[in-house]
């Protein structure tokens, strides 16, 4: 009966997530603080400073996760560890940032030591944590209440609901500095060239499509079935599109020519024009790999492979699903 245990730490979490919000939209001076920290994030950052994220032990560890976020999400941000900053690490702060303190007990000695440095400077301080009555609660401008009931660890020891609050408050914190600053998927792409999602953000139909010239099946209307079969046999991309020139007129699949090849002995005496299928779906080369994936997957009937147009609506290339899944 593990799973109850485990479904329990869930609930109890998820709760406290619950808890925190109704708790800030019932009290005006909560809200108050959060829409000016957002406010003075926005200014700040703006004005050429970052974010400064500190804390200790695991409310250290979700200080440089929400940087991470933050940084990731178009608002300048990094970790610095408080005993470090002691030593030398505070010749990262300048004039316009602003720190974002992480502490349950608000009394965290290491991180009590350093933040005199910072009120010194008049750098704005946004304290995160549990006790309103802490010394991290008096040294902040303004005070986001972290509060939880009770920890999901059984001896309510364990730093738990209590960090997985504080992480979604981290969260909160960068979305909304996000949509405050009018953050697009553009800007995000530019923050995120590497991986999966650096290409689901990057890469276009252009980049990944079969082009014409080049290795694009293409055919004239007037073909017999002999060559679109040797095309298709060649090209092995799962479909021949057929066109005038440039101009598209039809496709025709492997799947067409399954159903061809029920009148038998007439297929071989068929043209192009009349096994294509007339008026399919196409793409711009211009749009978003990803985008292209969705219009062929979100479909009763997948497709397969897509011809793809330019801006004159001229036919410059295919894509196939295949090359979509090996990309994204």
């Amino acid at each position: 009966m593990r799973f109850k245990d485990f479904c329990q730490v869930l609930q109890e979490e998820g709760t406290a997530i619950q808890t925190a919000a109704h708790r800030i939209l019932k009290q005006p001076k909560l809200s108050e603080n959060i829409d000016q920290s957002i406010q003075l994030i926005v200014d700040r950052t703006n004005a050429g400073g970052k974010v400064i994220l500190m804390g200790i032990g695991k409310s250290g560890k979700v200080a440089a996760k929400i940087a991470a976020t933050m940084s990731s999400t178009g608002t300048p941000a990094i970790f610095v560890h408080p005993t470090e900053a002691l030593h030398g690490d505070l010749g990262v702060v300048t004039k316009n940032d602003i720190v974002m303190a992480f502490s349950y007990t608000g009394n965290t000695q290491e991180l009590l030591e350093i933040l005199p440095f910072f009120v010194k400077k008049n750098i704005p301080i946004i304290g995160i944590g549990g006790n309103e009555n802490s010394k991290l609660a008096k040294l902040s401008q303004f005070w986001i209440d972290a509060f939880v009931e009770k920890e999901a660890c059984p001896h309510n020891l364990a730093p738990t609901t209590s960090t997985t609050l504080a992480l979604a408050l981290g969260d909160a914190f960068a979305v909304s500095i996000l949509q405050a600053r009018g953050f697009t998927t553009e800007d995000f792409a530019k923050n995120h060239p590497g991986g999966s999602l650096g290409k689901r953000l990057q890469l276009t139909v252009k980049d990944l499509m079969h082009p014409h010239p080049g290795n694009c099946p293409m055919i004239g209307s007037s073909a017999t079935m002999d060559e679109v079969l040797e095309l298709s046999t060649r090209t092995k991309l799962g479909g021949v599109l057929v066109c005038e020139k440039l101009s598209l007129l039809g496709i025709i699949t492997d799947g067409d020519i399954r159903r061809a090849l029920k009148h038998r002995e007439k297929f071989f005496s068929l043209t192009a024009k009349e096994v294509m299928t007339q008026n399919p779906i196409k793409v711009s080369e211009d749009i978003l790999a990803y985008d292209a994936l969705r219009i062929m997957e979100e479909r009763e009937s997948q497709i397969s492979v897509l011809p793809v147009v330019n801006s004159k609506n001229e036919t410059v290339g295919i894509l196939r699903i295949h090359d979509l899944f090996s990309n994204l």
